[in-house]
């Protein structure tokens, strides 16, 4: 399926380079509705970098970090290129671009400018908004682009979109997941609501815990929210209610060992379920000789 997939890559890219010939370089040429607004797979011998770039320097080791995610996972997000003749010019994404040469690529997915078509690209973006088959994440990357390409602020692209300021700015936000946790957005997997509870979290080691417990424990969005505020500060009311919530597991546990010692036991549990306390009452040392007589 891979070789398939990359196949049919090679030769669209080949397709494009032969129109290219035919001079679609304008958005009121013949055929240009087949670039502006649509997800196009360009070879990377076509593309070169804008040599206006702001951004001089490429960490190496984060770029084979991508690389690899791009070979596990493909490239989540395409760039967009500016056609040149027959060539083309990135706009945004020369990482994306420089990760995918090493990981081996021959071609990426790419969104296609051309020359006077910002408000056909414009109406079209508006108008893929509109569909109702789009999940969360194509939802916040076509405001991204918007905002990106277009040149909008959020008000005005609140306005354009008729979404309030804060729908489009919490659904930005889910782009900044990391490409697994965006995946289970895409694949249904989880909630944009889980994902904001996710996002809500500052380090990326304390998000991939939240999204490891929400598919673990099957949490709703409101159970994940509580689950964030646990996580986030230990000692608020929000994380003393999730903590009192064990597992089945957990609870049959507490009343086993209290059956054992016949004294009163608490369990006391992590969000992430991976560690916790056990906590036994006593009343007197007596008590106490007795539990350690059963402890040894």
């Amino acid at each position: 399926m891979k070789d398939k997939k990359r196949a049919m890559g090679r030769g669209l890219g080949a397709i494009l380079s032969a129109e290219s010939k035919a001079a679609i370089n304008s958005a009121t040429d013949e055929g240009a509705d087949k670039f502006v607004g649509n997800i196009v797979e360009i070879a990377l011998d076509d593309i070169y970098p804008n040599s206006t770039q702001p951004r001089t320097y490429f960490d190496e080791k984060a770029l084979n970090e991508l690389a690899q995610s791009i070979k596990n996972l493909g490239v989540i997000q395409p760039v967009t290129l500016r056609k040149d003749g027959e060539k083309f010019e990135i706009i945004s994404g020369e990482r994306r671009y420089r990760a995918s040469k090493l990981a081996g690529l021959e071609s990426i997915p790419a969104y296609i400018r051309l020359v006077n078509d910002q408000e056909l690209l414009e109406m079209a973006l508006v108008e893929n908004i509109q569909r109702e088959d789009l999940d969360a994440i194509e939802i916040a990357l076509t405001y991204q682009r918007l905002m990106e390409e277009i040149g909008l602020t959020q008000e005005n692209l609140s306005h354009r979109v008729g979404k309030d300021r804060s729908t489009i700015t919490n659904s930005i936000r889910l782009l900044r997941l990391n490409p697994d946790i965006q995946n289970a957005i895409r694949s249904g997997e989880i909630s944009a609501g889980h994902g904001r509870a996710i996002i809500s979290l500052e380090s990326e080691e304390h998000q991939q815990l939240l999204f490891e417990l929400i598919i673990k424990e099957k949490l709703n969005v409101r159970q994940a929210e509580q689950a964030a505020t646990a996580i986030k500060n230990p000692k608020s009311p929000a994380a003393k209610r999730a903590k009192a919530e064990l597992s089945n597991n957990y609870k049959r546990a507490q009343k086993t060992i209290s059956d054992i010692l016949d004294v009163k036991v608490e369990i006391k549990a992590a969000p992430n379920g991976k560690k916790g306390k056990i906590v036994l009452d006593f009343k007197n040392e007596d008590e106490l000789e007795y539990i350690l007589s059963h402890i040894k």
